[in-house]
């Protein structure tokens, strides 16, 4: 890759991301994470992208739910995605920072990238011409775990256990994120080490990233 030009925000605050597979334990770290610090008297903003405007469409649905895609080019979604993402940066993001604020994020432009990347689209250059317009992460994670292990997790939610999972693309998604990772310098947090010593893992980075 190499194409990236995101560049170290200004702000006072502090951006950290998390990406992964779905079943991953992202979401679960994250929320224990934002928990822990506004317990310590962290002024922490939680957020999510894609924001709920592309998760409701009717094009992201057709993604996510079903085998067959053939109304929508991957592509509109992608782009669809990527414009959110930057309003929600812009708009949500940035003004967090200002104000001094620890802002994490459910997702990041990197998943955007990731997605595109594992379905084929290795030719696109657009994907990262949106990285001029998204601050970096003061910290980027990426909780890893095996393929199988993450869809077993995803198959034990009831409202998930018959979900379409398409199984070739999780492993070359799982492949691009550890890519992703490398070339960006993220950091690569193990989602499969016992919880306690996740926790552990996840504080002390953090930690590292509060310092002034």
């Amino acid at each position: 890759m190499g194409l990236f030009d995101t560049q170290p925000h200004p702000y006072p605050g502090r951006l950290i991301t998390f990406c992964g597979l779905d079943g991953c334990g992202k979401t679960t770290m994250l929320t224990w994470l934002t928990e822990y610090l506004e317990n310590q008297g962290d002024s922490v903003y939680l957020t999510k992208q894609p924001t709920a405007f592309v998760r409701q469409s009717a094009i992201f649905r057709t993604f996510m739910d079903s085998p067959h895609h053939y109304a929508y080019d991957y592509r509109s979604l992608s782009l669809l995605a990527a414009s959110d993402r930057i309003q929600h940066c812009s708009r949500v993001i940035v003004p967090e920072l200002k104000k001094g604020r620890l802002v994490i994020s459910d997702r990041y432009f990197y998943s955007c990238l990731a997605n595109l990347r594992a379905r084929g689209y290795t030719e696109d250059r657009w994907i990262y011409e949106v990285a001029d317009f998204v601050p970096k992460p003061d910290l980027a994670l990426f909780i890893d775990v095996e393929v199988n292990e993450a869809v077993r997790r995803v198959r034990s939610r009831e409202e998930e256990k018959d979900a379409y999972i398409d199984m070739a693309l999780q492993y070359r998604l799982r492949e691009e994120y550890l890519d992703i990772a490398h070339m960006t310098g993220g950091v690569v947090l193990s989602g499969e080490q016992p919880l306690e010593e996740e926790k552990n893992a996840l504080l002390q980075l953090v930690n590292e990233v509060m310092q002034p």
